[in-house]
């Protein structure tokens, strides 16, 4: 009988390594927004606030994934590390619809 307190590889790769690629994804697409667009309801200070936020969250996420990796997806992600960066895309997700809607 295994350890149920290891994780387990499978559940990891199907849950984990996706939700990676999403958090890479939503993060990637914002940061190109916030570099390049101005974004008239936010002040320079907030827009530059908000793309240094999500360069770092680029950061950490990158370190996630490269141990993620050259453990063979043998390591898990602690809640406390996940839940700024949900966070954070909920965040980008609003000024989106905002930016969206000024827009139209």
């Amino acid at each position: 009988m295994g350890d149920s307190n290891l994780p387990n590889t499978d559940l990891l790769k199907s849950v984990l390594e996706p939700l990676l690629e999403d958090f890479q994804d939503w993060f990637e697409r914002y940061r190109q927004i916030l570099e390049n667009e101005k974004i008239q309801f936010m002040s320079e200070q907030e827009q530059f606030d908000l793309l240094k936020r999500v360069k770092n969250a680029q950061n950490e996420l990158k370190t996630a994934r490269m141990l993620f990796k050259a453990t063979d997806q043998q390591v898990g992600l602690d809640m406390a590390t996940v839940m700024p960066w949900h966070q954070l895309v909920t965040e980008c997700w609003s000024v989106g619809m905002r930016l969206g809607q000024s827009k139209e």
